[in-house]
Formats: C-alpha cells, structure tokens, sequence
C-alpha cells in the first residue's frame, strides 16, 4: 500500500541533486559508477532529457526519495534506468508507483517497447520488474560491465 504522501513528479531542474545523489548511493553500495552513470547523472538534462527522454521523481512528502528514467532508443523504444527509492523509504511503495509512472508514460507517448538492463543480485528490483510484465530476453551487448540481466515489456 502506497503511503499517501507518496507523489510522482515530473523532474524539475532542482531534483538534478537528489536525481544524481540516490542513484549514486545504490551504484557505490553494490557496483562501481560506470563512465554512463557519471555522464548520465550529472547532466540528466543534456543525456536524458534533449534526446527525448523522461525522469520521474518519487516525492515523499515534498522531500524525493526515489527516481526512475525513460531514455529514448528509438522513436517507440525507452530504456528503463536509473530506477532507485531511497533505503529510508523502502516499503512504501515507492519502485512500484514510480514503475508504473514510467510505464504509463510510455504508453500515452506511443512507445511500443521498454527495456531495462540490470543485475541478477537486484532480487528484489527484478521481482518488481517481473511483477510490471517485464520479461527476461537474452543480454545481448551493453555498455555496462554490471548489467547481466536483459528485461523487455512489450506495450
């Protein structure tokens, strides 16, 4: 059950900090910031946002504590990214409604697909994602020395 402070908030140029901030957290407490992490989160605007790209903020009573993006692939295809709720507010709901934003998003736009990429030691963000429709398909080539885990939902 959701806690009904909980917003999701198209990003604003203010959320850059919290944006970058707690998807760093996650990534140095498991991983290792890759060269796309640090482009991506410290200029959402010129990496995520231009090429057509969304970020939704999860807002717990005006303070955000939780993040998710949709880069744009191609014209009807987002990655699903940079996808973490604050340890603090874990439980909430928060993943969930900020999943569901995205994917409500994409749909209203016309995309037809999203992808994610992501690490099989994420057992509960990949349950999540199972629980969003997200399939498993093979990993194929990425960027990203971390990703073992290839998702897709077709919209």
């Amino acid at each position: 059950m959701p806690h009904n402070g909980l917003q999701i908030v198209a990003y604003r140029a203010e959320h850059g900090a919290a944006f970058r901030d707690l998807n760093l957290a996650w990534i140095e407490k498991y991983f290792a910031v890759e060269e796309r992490d640090a482009r991506d989160l410290g200029d959402p605007e010129t990496y995520i946002l231009a090429p057509g790209g969304y970020v939704f903020m999860a807002e717990l009573d005006g303070v955000a504590v939780g993040t998710v993006a949709l880069m744009r692939e191609a014209d009807d295809v987002f990655e699903l990214a940079k996808m973490t709720v604050a340890d603090s507010t874990r439980g909430l709901g928060a993943g969930r409604a900020l999943g569901e934003a995205a994917i409500a998003h994409a749909r209203a736009i016309g995309a037809k697909k999203i992808e994610l990429l992501t690490n099989s030691a994420s057992v509960p963000a990949i349950a999540l994602y199972h629980s969003l429709g997200f399939v498993d398909v093979p990993l194929g080539n990425t960027e990203y020395a971390r990703a073992d885990v290839h998702m897709v939902l077709e919209l």
